[in-house]
Order: structure tokens, then C-alpha cells, then sequence
């Protein structure tokens, strides 16, 4: 089951399709879907979380807290509308295509995926890849 919820930042539907994609994702990698929530928030939201929980003084896309237990994933996946407005422009993609990977990157890490070296980064970005087009 996954929660959506909205912190400093206006509401806004998710559609069906990432649902599915999530769904295609945790599936393929052979895990069950316990509980996920979605926090959707502002960038100054988030700073305040990653300077808090994760000792980082700076901006980012997604922050993941896995609850996950044995083959069961769970966790807490905060994401910055800021952050994904203008990572679409950069990178000259819709909101909503840079939304569902940025949502598909932060279960990724919940199934056991990291993005720490420039190695575990391709993969990811594989992955975020695969599943986007599914």
C-alpha cells in the first residue's frame, strides 16, 4: 500500500500508470510491497530533513528511509517538487516523467538498490530507465 502526502507544497494526483510501474518494480525484483509512503514537499522541507537526520547542508531530489523488513519493503520517500521542476528543465523532460523517476529511484533503494559510487549510480540509472519504460 503506498500513502501520499503533501508537506509546504500544493497537492497534485498521482496517476495509475506510476502506481503500476512501482507495483512492475517491486514484482521484478521479487519483493512484497508492505507499506510506502510518499511525502511530496518543498526544497527548504527537505533541507531541514537532510540537515537533521542525515547531517547534509544541501539540496536534493529524494531522501529514502527504508523500514524494510526480510522480503518485505517499507519505507518513507520524501521528494522535492522544487528539486523535480528544475531537473525537469535541465534535462528537458516533462514534470511528470522526472516525477516517476525520481519516485522509482527512491524504491529502488528500498529493494536494495544504492547510488553511492559512479558504478552503483549507472546501475540505478539503468534501472530508473527499465522500469520508466515498462
Amino acid at each position: 500500500m503506498e500513502n501520499y502526502f503533501f508537506e509546504d507544497t500544493e497537492s497534485f494526483d498521482i496517476k495509475k500508470e506510476v502506481v503500476a510501474k512501482i507495483n512492475d518494480l517491486i514484482k521484478s525484483e521479487k519483493k512484497n510491497k508492505g507499506e510506502i509512503s510518499f511525502i511530496f514537499c518543498s526544497d527548504k522541507y527537505l533541507l531541514e530533513i537532510n540537515k537533521e537526520y542525515l547531517q547534509h547542508d544541501y539540496y536534493t531530489d529524494v531522501i529514502t528511509f527504508d523500514y524494510s523488513e526480510n522480503n518485505i519493503i517499507s519505507g518513507d520517500i520524501f521528494i522535492s517538487i522544487d528539486r523535480v521542476k528544475e531537473n525537469a528543465d535541465t534535462y528537458k523532460v516533462s514534470f511528470e516523467n522526472e516525477l516517476y523517476r525520481v519516485m522509482l529511484h527512491g524504491v529502488l533503494h528500498l529493494v536494495g538498490y544504492n547510488d553511492k559510487t559512479k558504478e552503483e549510480q549507472k546501475i540505478m540509472r539503468q534501472k530508473e530507465d527499465e522500469y520508466l519504460n515498462l
